[in-house]
């Protein structure tokens, strides 16, 4: 900023004054954050919707593993009650294995932009969390390449669990918590079980679970 030139003696100063205005690196981090949010809304990208997770509403990409609602039986001499066959392991091949893995996954910041999807095309894959908090589940319905537009948003209640049909596009797993941990039961085996679609720039989509 210039302001008027002063006289001093004979000589004559112009002063220059800085403002924060013109250094925006010393802004908060909350009015940088605030900023990104505004530049995402003037954007084209569809935010999604976030629907509660049911087993009608996830049928054509998986199966909700959760008790409420489930088939069950009494067993040890009807001290237990068994939930059965919430979910079945796929795989491609005979020579494949059903294995069982922990992820421990940390959050990533929201607004999220969406700008990709993967599949396994060789396996289902099914997430449960270990420490009972609800997480962010992105899908897409079967096909060579997903499409932006037929991109649904899921929040499981956290004593839900998922298992992604084989070759269902997703998205990587989406914790709300800062940390967590999830059971996963997936295929083992040869071949390339990983596919990933990235989206063009008009075609990214915006998931903001706390707006």
């Amino acid at each position: 900023m210039i302001v008027p030139t002063l006289r001093v003696g004979m000589h004559t100063v112009t002063l220059r004054v800085t403002v924060d205005a013109e250094r925006p690196w010393r802004r908060s981090h909350a009015e940088r954050g605030n900023d990104q949010i505004q530049k995402i809304k003037k954007t084209s990208m569809r935010t999604l919707t976030i629907e509660p997770l049911t087993k009608e509403a996830f049928a054509p990409f998986g199966d909700v593993i959760e008790t409420d609602g489930s088939d069950h039986f009494m067993i040890n001499n009807g001290s237990t009650m068994r939930f059965h066959k919430l979910a079945t392991v796929e795989t491609a091949t005979p020579e494949d294995k059903a294995i069982i893995s922990i992820f421990r996954a940390d959050a990533q910041d929201m607004p999220l932009t969406v700008s990709m999807l993967e599949r396994h095309p060789l396996g289902s894959q099914a997430f449960i969390p270990l420490l009972g908090n609800p997480f962010l589940i992105v899908v897409a319905p079967l096909g060579d390449e997903p499409v932006s537009g037929l991109v649904r948003a899921f929040v499981t209640n956290g004593r839900q669990g998922i298992n992604y049909h084989r070759g269902v596009w997703h998205h990587p797993v989406l914790t709300i918590e800062k940390r967590d941990d999830f059971l996963v039961v997936d295929r083992s085996g040869t071949g390339n079980n990983c596919d990933e679609h990235f989206f063009k720039e008009d075609e990214r989509l915006i998931l903001a679970p706390h707006q």
